[in-house]
């Protein structure tokens, strides 16, 4: 098992991921990404239950996919691979949902309230399709626009994780409260019973490992 501080390479961790006994390293994998992919997915529109449904396809992609991977530096990319198996696995979501396309020649299904009715539900699946449509496009932007968001976010989130294992308690707690959720060095100070002087040493000691982690990652993880 990882101890905190050893950040696998990604060629090094796609190496270990080639054997299925290596059960320390999937679940590694699966920590490092599950909540990127999740996320993604409900900003692309669906529910909870879809957005797991999703995770779990992709995890299952991988699981397949992984054991057989060629890396060749500088031409693949795990974040790119990642984003288009997400990518297609929310579209599949989103047409489960959608159910009969009219375009198929299976007409909406009649409730009695006549062609108003008929003509809202035509517009309400113009718009799913034209959604799908977006996420699926191979040169669309907006779920890439999503992904990239979220990678910076899960990045910084998983550098947070492994610098709070690194750094003394008290200095973490304070980064925390200062950086993360954003209280003035005097609210901070006041709320842990410390001084100015140490919020701002605090800031400079965790933020320069944190800097540090997230190098490391962005070295294994794009």
């Amino acid at each position: 098992m990882h101890d905190a501080g050893s950040i696998p390479t990604r060629q090094s961790l796609l190496e270990r991921l080639k054997d299925w006994r290596n059960q320390d390293d999937w679940r590694a994998f699966f920590e490092t990404y599950w909540r990127l992919i999740h996320a993604t997915a409900l900003k692309a529109g669906l529910e909870e239950t879809e957005a797991q449904e999703v995770v779990q396809e992709v995890m299952i992609a991988a699981a397949k996919k992984l054991p057989d991977f060629r890396y060749v530096p500088g031409k693949d990319s795990l974040k790119g691979w990642l984003l288009g198996v997400t990518r297609w696995k929310v579209a599949d979501q989103w047409r489960k949902r959608d159910g009969p396309h009219p375009a198929s020649g299976h007409p909406p299904p009649s409730d009695g309230q006549g062609s108003g009715r008929r003509e809202n539900l035509a517009d309400e699946d113009s718009i799913r399709s034209a959604t799908v449509n977006r996420l699926t496009d191979p040169a669309g932007e907006e779920l890439e626009r999503l992904w990239d968001g979220e990678w910076r976010a899960n990045l910084l989130r998983a550098a947070l994780d492994r610098v709070k294992l690194e750094v003394h308690p008290a200095h973490y707690e304070i980064y925390h409260l200062h950086m993360v959720e954003a209280y003035s060095p005097r609210d901070t100070a006041r709320a842990l019973g410390v001084n100015v002087a140490q919020v701002y040493l605090a800031k400079m000691r965790v933020g320069r490992r944190l800097r540090e982690a997230i190098r490391r990652l962005e070295q294994g993880m794009q």
